[in-house]
């Protein structure tokens, strides 16, 4: 059966390595027969939380009219959810974490998600990308019946485009292909 994936880019570089990583993990869902989409945040329109709680007293709608609304809406209605950011200090990119901030509003609809997670950084030590992989978890913590399913860990990547010759590269294809 077709799920419905839903790939969050969190790359601020368009064609950057977690950005390659995640279009290879779209080819692979798509070749298994899922409905997938990829969201390049860095393009979207997403200002910061700011607390104000409007979410709470207005049905879930958000006080900022933005592009989240949209996002939002396709977290809900996604089977599958992958997260994907380089790593910045040890952690998740501002685009990313703003994007997860910003779910407050109806994070009680995203419920029962497969979670898939592809971290980058330019530390070829794999042990460099665990906090961000961390961060990854402590979101999909917060939503109910979340299944973590892979990560795929592109650790000595830095120039643009370098993932391609890194075994990342493959593993982010292969686990696409997996989603069933």
């Amino acid at each position: 059966m077709s799920k419905r994936v839903l790939i969050l880019s969190g790359s601020p570089r368009k064609c950057g390595n977690s950005d390659l990583l995640c279009d290879e993990f779209m080819r692979g869902a798509v070749e298994a027969g899922n409905e997938v989409e990829k969201v390049r945040v860095a393009e979207k329109k997403i200002g910061y939380c700011s607390a104000c709680y409007y979410c709470s007293d207005s049905g879930g709608v958000c006080a900022k009219k933005d592009d989240m609304a949209e996002v939002l809406q396709k977290m809900i209605d996604a089977d599958v959810i992958v997260l994907a950011s380089p790593v910045y200090f040890y952690s998740i990119d501002a685009q990313l974490k703003t994007l997860i901030d910003r779910t407050v509003a109806r994070w009680t609809e995203i419920k029962n998600k497969e979670f898939y997670y592809i971290a980058t950084a330019a530390d070829e030590d794999r042990q460099s990308l665990e906090r961000t992989i961390e961060c990854f978890r402590g979101y999909a913590a917060c939503v109910e019946g979340a299944k973590e399913m892979g990560v795929v860990y592109g650790a000595g990547v830095y120039e643009k485009g370098v993932v391609k010759d890194s075994p990342a590269f493959k593993e982010a294809y292969q686990m696409g292909l997996s989603v069933k």
